[in-house]
């Protein structure tokens, strides 16, 4: 949408170009993929990393239609690579005949050097256990949050619900009152 603009400084006819509106950028409706709930309350998270994910492409299109279940899965520390297991990954009925889908398989994930020495001293030395929190989209790539956590005892889970039950209750009658 050009325009003629006369400019009488120099008796001169020069088009101008219309100015564009700023085109918003799609946000995914949902980029969380997954939630591990069950790890806040088993676990205190010290620290938390976000790794990214070697996967092959049934399991991307998996991931996209929400089909992985974090419980029960953990992180491993192997030679000094991070690999994600018992991740369950549930394969699409459409895929492809010629790919032999594990749904159980280790990924591996990819974290700096430095990230990868800090939690290997953390679980040699002090006895941290690495467990993935969430997976969600990122820059259309799948991340994992994983942290660094130590195992609650029964007494300590007791006191976190007692806190939760708490705070909801007190929500409620601040709400009427």
């Amino acid at each position: 949408m050009a325009s003629l603009t006369f400019d009488p400084g120099n008796n001169s006819l020069f088009t101008t170009m219309a100015e564009k509106k700023p085109t918003k950028k799609k946000q995914p409706q949902n980029a969380t993929i997954a939630v591990n709930r069950q790890a806040t309350h088993e676990y205190h998270i010290e620290e938390r990393f976000e790794a990214g994910i070697v996967l092959e492409g049934w399991e991307v299109k998996s991931l996209r239609d929400g089909k992985i279940q974090l419980k029960e899965s953990y992180v491993v520390l192997k030679r000094g690579e991070a690999w994600l297991s018992r991740a369950h990954i549930s394969p699409l009925l459409s895929a492809s005949t010629h790919v032999n889908p594990d749904a159980i398989r280790n990924k591996k994930l990819l974290l700096n050097r430095h990230e990868i020495n800090k939690l290997i001293g953390s679980v040699e030395r002090k006895g941290y256990t690495i467990i993935p929190l969430s997976m969600y989209w990122k820059n259309g790539r799948a991340k994992l949050e994983i942290g660094l956590a130590k195992g609650k005892q029964l007494h300590d889970k007791r006191a976190a619900s007692k806190d939760r039950d708490w705070q909801r209750e007190k929500g409620r009658i601040l709400k009427k009152g």
